[in-house]
């Protein structure tokens, strides 16, 4: 109980650092506050919530060019865009910007609190932001924004009346659309080390990928939406090998190209301009080295663009559904007493290109072993591992990660060890053939039943008749209280036909419910088979619509 009390209190402290050399002090900008010096990892940012930062004044400013304004990622503060990266060293946007000319300043949101925040509170204190900066240059400013902050943004100008403020927002990888990961840290399985770790914020919340789309319907029809010009970039790299970016990257895969925490088709916006998709992941996508070259013509000028900038848009599609699974899942988790051991079990078809497995536990002491249908094993000293630690989602969780190409086909068996108390989320991600394939009304009304089904897709290599699919279902309120699933049922097979079929009861909350599925059964072979699907859906409150 004192681990865990200890883990939340530093996951608490969250991986920022203290404020960078050459960020002035204040939201008053005309503050002479002492500057703070670059830390390394822990700590804090330095500076509170709703605080915003003068950068270095450049040696040849540029009056042409606008101001810029620089607003953080999930989990993130004002000194990302100088201080260390995860992977990259430290980040050179900032100098790089006062280098070209720029006038700079930077903000910290609810998230450099310790307390990842939706993009509705983060929006709400970025507007004011905004304004404050305007009002000290005297000018409108352009905003780059990594990640979530591209949400957030978004959300401050057209839901919070920030428009007038800011001429172009350039967004490097952010989530439009929602991440399947945000999905899979909601889910049932991961709901023991989400709660470990702190995971489950409202930011994360806010990401999966039901949550967007609920928040895609409100704003790119809102009167605001087109009175600023949003230009969208996006990564296909994974980052580096075994890489906890690397482990996302391979969870992703079956969704589409990433950049190992954001597909390619969640990147773009509807109503903006896609600038690249380019070999970059999600932690170098916000380099100066790597981004700002090609964004400084955009960002030059803050009039509107004349016309949509189009590269790279045959490989952004404008929804999740139009990038069909390539691919299988398998989730198991739980919680780990100390000393115990767990062995499960799980399939690998023919045809598979490649079987990943990640491990996310909080502590360091969990073992992990692999043992093929032919007896061999792998374990930390083979060469297709690596370990490493998340950063952003799954937040200080330990990540440990086989991937094996033209895996054996039949039973895998995985073995955990843990020396201390702990908690586990366990991934399979098979590239082959697709096996299952769910079907779910995208945004159902409150007070109605919810049809779900199932398709099995390789009729020819599964026994249909033995399988079962359970589902399990976290409501709004329990995602909110940081609980498990409230509700299971299970969907039933229809006669003659490779698809099992159900609906979930009337769901009387409004918001987004995680939906867990598992299928399981036997292969031709007799050969136990599981595979698990995880989806969110929002439901609409009914009253309010109408």
């Amino acid at each position: 109980m004192k681990r865990k009390v200890r883990m939340v209190a530093a996951v608490l402290l969250v991986l920022v650092l203290a404020m960078p050399a050459g960020i002035g002090y204040g939201a008053n900008p005309d503050s002479t506050g002492t500057v703070q010096p670059m830390g390394g990892k822990g700590g804090s940012c330095g500076k509170a919530p709703g605080t915003w930062y003068l950068g270095e004044a450049p040696a040849n400013p540029d009056p042409a060019k606008p101001p810029l304004v620089f607003v953080q990622g999930l989990n993130g503060c004002s000194v990302h865009w100088s201080g260390r990266t995860q992977y990259y060293g430290n980040n050179d946007m900032a100098s790089l910007a006062r280098e070209h000319g720029y006038r700079t300043a930077f903000v910290d949101l609810h998230d450099s609190g310790g307390s990842a925040a939706s993009q509705w509170d983060n929006g709400r204190m970025l507007a004011g932001l905004l304004r404050q900066i305007h009002d000290h240059f005297g000018q409108r400013v352009n905003v780059v924004a990594h990640s979530k902050g591209g949400i957030d943004t978004q959300a401050a100008l057209v839901h919070y009346g920030a428009h007038p403020y800011v001429g172009r927002v350039v967004t490097l990888g952010s989530p439009h659309h929602g991440s399947h990961l945000a999905d899979l840290a909601h889910s049932t399985w991961a709901g023991w080390l989400a709660e470990l770790l702190g995971a489950r914020s409202a930011g994360s919340e806010s990401l999966q990928t039901a949550n967007m789309r609920q928040f895609r319907s409100v704003t790119d029809s809102h009167a605001n939406a087109g009175r600023n010009s949003y230009y969208t970039t996006a990564g296909t790299s994974w980052g580096p090998l075994f890489s906890a970016l690397w482990a996302g990257g391979a969870y992703l895969a079956v969704h589409g190209k990433n950049d190992g925490m954001v597909n390619v088709w969640s990147a773009s916006l509807p109503n903006g301009h896609h600038l690249f998709t380019t070999n970059l992941d999600h932690d170098n996508i916000r380099l100066g080295r790597t981004a700002l070259h090609r964004i400084d013509e955009i960002l030059s000028t803050a009039a509107p663009a004349s016309q949509p900038v189009m590269a790279g848009m045959d490989e952004v599609a404008a929804s999740a559904e139009a990038v069909p699974d390539r691919g299988d899942h398998w989730v198991r988790g739980g919680p780990l007493a100390a000393g115990e051991k767990q062995e499960m079990n799980v399939t690998v078809t023919e045809a598979t290109e490649a079987a990943i497995f990640t491990l996310m536990t909080s502590g360091n002491n969990v073992k992990v072993e692999l043992t093929s249908p032919s007896g061999k094993t792998y374990d930390n000293r083979s060469d297709v591992y690596g370990k490493s630690e998340e950063k952003e989602i799954f937040q200080d969780a330990v990540v440990q990660a086989f991937r094996i190409d033209a895996p054996e086909a039949g039973t895998w068996t995985i073995r955990l060890a843990s020396q201390d108390e702990d908690a586990y989320l366990l991934t399979g991600t098979f590239l082959a053939p697709q096996t299952v394939s769910l079907n779910v009304t995208s945004q159902p009304e409150t007070g109605s039943e919810v049809p779900l089904s199932l398709e099995i897709m390789e009729t020819d290599k599964l026994n249909v008749k033995d399988l079962k699919v359970d589902v399990q279902v976290t409501t709004p309120s329990s995602q909110k209280k940081m609980k498990s699933a409230s509700h299971r049922n299970r969907l039933k097979a229809v006669s003659k036909e490779s698809a099992f079929k159900g609906e979930l009861p009337k769901l009387t909350e409004p918001g987004v419910y995680n939906l867990t599925l598992d299928v399981k059964g036997t292969d031709v072979q007799g050969q136990p088979f599981e595979r698990t699907v995880i989806r969110s859906i929002y439901v609409e409150d009914q009253d309010q619509k109408r």
